[in-house]
């Protein structure tokens, strides 16, 4: 595994880090994320100064993160009831083919 030095973007400001080159697609993804997330509260007006900007932004993304890990933010086993059904109407249209 070899790393990549990476220039990312975020709020106007340009950082260098190395990171590993498979992971360099997510690292960028990330990046644009952080990005998107500080220029909302900054077009908010409530927040002031780029350090806490960035600290507001970094708690929640943090909070969507433990959201989902928990499971609060989405209904798993209905999503799983719902593969489920899924996956029986396809077999079931495949062997009526």
């Amino acid at each position: 595994m070899s790393n990549k030095t990476l220039n990312i973007h975020v709020m106007g400001r340009e950082f260098c880090i190395t990171c590993p080159d498979e992971e360099q697609e997510e690292i960028q993804l990330a990046a644009a994320y952080l990005d998107r997330k500080t220029q909302e509260i900054k077009a908010e007006g409530k927040v002031i100064g780029s350090d806490r900007v960035a600290i507001i932004a970094a708690l929640g993304i943090a909070h969507e993160l433990l959201t989902l890990r928990d499971g609060i933010g989405y209904d798993m086993d209905g999503f799983r009831r719902r593969i489920v059904s899924l996956r029986k109407k396809v077999d079931e249209t495949m062997i009526e083919k």
